[in-house]
């Protein structure tokens, strides 16, 4: 019966593993709240990055702020990106009520770098129709009162035309008085 070569004599050993030992480095954590329940988030852990994408997206479009996180080892998390769920669903619906009011799109160059850029726009947009409607009822109510004007002097021209036509009172004959012609001596 043979004995078992000692462990120190023997010559294979197993190569060690040269990946990261630290537990669940691949989760991710999508953490989403709302301004009416603050105190109440959903918090959702996968290990499936397109899961999590679409969980992000998800909450997003039910008006949630989303922290979206990495797993950074031992219960650790670093915050990969965030969304602002209410403002970019008040964005969406700002551009389509440009869209709806038949309003230019919002331009490239017009404050990229903002998230409210569409909201603005749309706020310009309004504010300037509105000033063009006040300014055409201005000008439409200054018309009608150029033409109210001009009826009641064509009205007051039409009746007084006759009188207008003769000479006035004093000019006339029957109206005329006649010159006294008095002496120096009686001034």
């Amino acid at each position: 019966m043979s004995h078992a070569t000692p462990k120190r004599a023997r010559t294979h050993r197993r190569k060690a593993s040269t990946g990261d030992h630290t537990r669940n480095t691949n989760a991710w954590r999508i953490e989403g709240s709302w301004d009416h329940r603050p105190d109440i988030p959903v918090v959702v852990r996968t290990s499936d990055r397109k899961h999590a994408r679409r969980v992000v997206r998800e909450l997003v479009a039910k008006g949630a702020y989303v922290i979206f996180q990495e797993h950074a080892g031992w219960d650790r998390w670093t915050t990969v990106d965030e969304f602002d769920g209410p403002a970019l669903l008040a964005e969406a619906a700002a551009e389509q009520q440009l869209a709806a009011a038949g309003y230019p799109p919002t331009p490239a160059d017009y404050r990229p770098d903002a998230d409210d850029r569409r909201r603005t726009w749309l706020a310009w947009m309004e504010a300037r129709a509105a000033a063009e409607a006040q300014r055409a009822e201005e000008s439409a109510r200054a018309a009608v009162e150029a033409g109210r004007r001009r009826d009641r002097l064509a009205a007051e021209a039409a009746r007084d035309a006759r009188a207008l036509m003769q000479p006035p009172a004093i000019v006339r004959p029957e109206n005329r008085q006649r010159a006294r012609h008095i002496t120096g001596a009686q001034r």
